[in-house]
C-alpha cells in the first residue's frame, strides 16, 4: 500500500505523541522528516517557521497571558468571589452559583483553561466544599467553567483561529459572548440535580477569604463594600470588549491595554503586588508564551507540508463524500475535534486539523465565524473529557483527589456541555445574532 509522505508525517506525529515526546517537537520532527522525504531543502525551514510565528495578530497571545498572570496574583479572584458570594448569599448552596459566574468572568481575564483551574480553582473548590458540595463535584464544576476560557472573549484560541481562518477576531469575540453565557447557564441547571448541599449547615455562611474579614452591616452595605473591593476586576471585560467594539483599539492592542491595566490595578490600586512579583509574572508569562509560540511555529511548518503534499484536497474530498447533509458532516468534524481534544492542546489541534476542515467548511458555505464558535466549544469540551482531559489533571493536582473521582464529578457538566454544543449547531443564530 502506497502511503503519501504527508500521511507518513501524520502517522509519525502520533507515534511520537504515544512515546511521550513534547507536542512541539512531535510537530517539528515529523515535518522535517516529510520535507526530507520530499527533497525540500532544509534551508526553507527557518523561513517557514518565521512566517508562521511573525504575524502581528499573534502578539495578543503573550500579552493576554501576562494580563492573566498578573491578575491571578493581585487578589482579583478573591474579590470577585466575595462579591458574588455576598450577592447571592440568601440562596442555599450559593457557592456553586458563585463558582460558575466567577469562572465566566475569569475567562475574560485568562484565556486559558488549565491556567484558570489553577488560578481560581483552590478558592472556589474550598468554598463549595464548605457549602456541602462533594470535592469531586466541585472540581468538575471548576474544570468545566475554566474550560469556557477558550470560548469567553478574549480567548487565545479565538485569536489563533482568526489568524488561520483569516476571519475577523472582533467578530469572533462578539459571537462567543452569548454561547459562553448559555453554557454557563446550562452548568447552573446541574447544581440542584447533582450537588450534595447541607441545607441547615453553618458552613452556608462560611468562606475563608481574606478580603471578607471586615464585612459588616446590612445586606446592601456589605454588597456595596464587596462591590467596591471587586470593581476593578469586574471592570476588566468592560474595558477590553468595550474598547474593541467601541473602535478604540484592536484585539491585539486590547491585550497590551489589559496587561498595563492589570499592573496598575495590582500595584497602585490594590497594592497587592510589588516589583519582584511583577518581574516573576513577566518571567512566567515569557515561558508560557514561548511554549505556545514554539507550537505555533512548528505547527505552521506541519500545516505547510500538509498543503504541499495535497492532503488538504484528498482528505477534504473524503469528508465531502460522507454525506450530502452539511449538518451531518459538521457533526463528524465536531466528533473528531472532541476526540483529539482529549489528547492535545487547542493550538496544536487547530494547526493540524483546520487546513483540512476549512476547505470543507467553505465548500459547504458554512459561516466561518459560526464555525469558530463551534470549534472552540468542542475543544473546550475536550479539556474535560475523561480520561485525558487536561483540566481534569490540573483539578486532581490542586485537590489531591484521584483522577477517577474527578472524572465522575465532571460527568453531569460534560453531558450538559455536549447538549449545549448541539444547540449551537442546531441554532446558529445563538452565535450570530449580535453580529
Amino acid at each position: 500500500m502506497d502511503i503519501s509522505v504527508g500521511s507518513q508525517m501524520i502517522i509519525l506525529f502520533f507515534a511520537l505523541i504515544i512515546f511521550g515526546v513534547p507536542v512541539a517537537f512531535c510537530l517539528g520532527l515529523s515535518a522535517l522528516f516529510a520535507m526530507w522525504q520530499m527533497d525540500f531543502g532544509l534551508d526553507m525551514v527557518a523561513d517557514l517557521v518565521i512566517a508562521s510565528s511573525s504575524k502581528y495578530t499573534l502578539l495578543a497571545i503573550p500579552f493576554f497571558i501576562l494580563a492573566g498572570n498578573i491578575m491571578g496574583i493581585s487578589g482579583i479572584a478573591e474579590r470577585m468571589i466575595l462579591f458574588f458570594r455576598v450577592l447571592v448569599e440568601k440562596l442555599p448552596g450559593n457557592m456553586g452559583l458563585v463558582g460558575t459566574v466567577v469562572c465566566l468572568f475569569w475567562g475574560s481575564v485568562s484565556g486559558s483553561g488549565p491556567a484558570s483551574v489553577a488560578a481560581i480553582g483552590p478558592l472556589i473548590i474550598k468554598g463549595m466544599v464548605e457549602d456541602g458540595y462533594s470535592k469531586p463535584f466541585a472540581a468538575g464544576l471548576v474544570s468545566t467553567g475554566a474550560a469556557l476560557s477558550l470560548i469567553i472573549p478574549p480567548s487565545i484560541g479565538l485569536v489563533i483561529y482568526g489568524v488561520i481562518a483569516e476571519t475577523s477576531i472582533s467578530d469572533l469575540f462578539l459571537a462567543t459572548i452569548v454561547p459562553g453565557i448559555l453554557l454557563g447557564c446550562l452548568m447552573l441547571l446541574m447544581l440542584p440535580l447533582s450537588r450534595h448541599y447541607q441545607a441547615d449547615s453553618e458552613a452556608d455562611q462560611a468562606i475563608s477569604l481574606r478580603v471578607a474579614n471586615n464585612q459588616e452591616g446590612t445586606y446592601l452595605q456589605r454588597l456595596y463594600q464587596a462591590f467596591t473591593h471587586a470593581f476593578w476586576g469586574l471592570f476588566t471585560p468592560v474595558l477590553i470588549l468595550g474598547g474593541i467594539y467601541g473602535g478604540i483599539f484592536t484585539p491585539t492592542e486590547a491585550a497590551i491595554i489589559a496587561s498595563v491595566y492589570a499592573i496598575i490595578v495590582g500595584s497602585l490600586i490594590y497594592r497587592t503586588i510589588n516589583l519582584k512579583q511583577i518581574y516573576a509574572a513577566f518571567a512566567h508569562s515569557a515561558c508560557s508564551s514561548a511554549v505556545v509560540m514554539i507550537v505555533v511555529a512548528f505547527a505552521g511548518l506541519f500545516g505547510w507540508v500538509i498543503e504541499i503534499d495535497g492532503l488538504v484536497i484528498d482528505y477534504s474530498e473524503v469528508m465531502l463524500t460522507i454525506s450530502e447533509n452539511p449538518q451531518m458532516i459538521l457533526f463528524v468534524i465536531l466528533a473528531i475535534l472532541l476526540t483529539v481534544g482529549m489528547f492535545m492542546d487547542a493550538v496544536t489541534i487547530m494547526y493540524i486539523t483546520l487546513p483540512i476542515f476549512l476547505p470543507v467548511v467553505r465548500e459547504l458555505n458554512i459561516d466561518l465565524t459560526w464555525f469558530g464558535v463551534l470549534l472552540m466549544t468542542a475543544l473546550s469540551i475536550g479539556l474535560i473529557t475523561p480520561p485525558v482531559g487536561i483540566n481534569l489533571f490540573v483539578a486532581a493536582n490542586i485537590t489531591n483527589c484521584s483522577l477517577a473521582s474527578i472524572a465522575r464529578g465532571v460527568i453531569p457538566f460534560l453531558l450538559v456541555s455536549i447538549f449545549g454544543l448541539c444547540l449551537l449547531v442546531w441554532f446558529p443564530q445563538i452565535s450570530l445574532f449580535l453580529l
